[in-house]
């Protein structure tokens, strides 16, 4: 099993709905993001994938999210855009488009000194 990790950031704007601190008003982050894939086999070259190449989708789904408030988005209309919360979404949303790599774990960086991890 090889496995590789891929780490962008957003800034995007939230607030926590039900939630009795500051955080229930509109504030910001930059979050970092880290994506963690695996695969059993490498390619002619020896690659499991090519980084350029993750990079770039990588990039383009983190549009999706970045400088958004999540809030507004369909999938944070029901769903609180807690750290926890987005990396299922990363999850959800990312994983169909590194097959047949397989997404096994997302994590989100709130803060330097805080994270929340998603995986099935």
């Amino acid at each position: 099993m090889f496995e590789l990790t891929l780490k962008g950031d957003i800034a995007s704007a939230h607030f926590l709905r039900g939630y009795p601190g500051k955080c229930k008003d509109m504030h910001g982050h930059t979050w970092k993001i880290e994506v963690f894939l695996r695969g059993e086999s490498l390619n002619e070259l020896g690659m499991l994938e090519d980084f350029a190449l993750l990079k770039k989708q990588f990039k383009g789904f983190l549009e999706v999210i970045d400088h958004k408030c999540l809030n507004d988005l369909t999938y944070f209309k029901s769903v609180n855009p807690t750290a926890e919360n987005i990396a299922k979404f990363i999850y959800d949303h990312y994983g169909p488009e590194v097959k047949p790599l397989t997404l096994y774990k997302v994590q989100v960086w709130e803060s330097e000194m805080a994270s929340a991890i998603y995986y099935e």
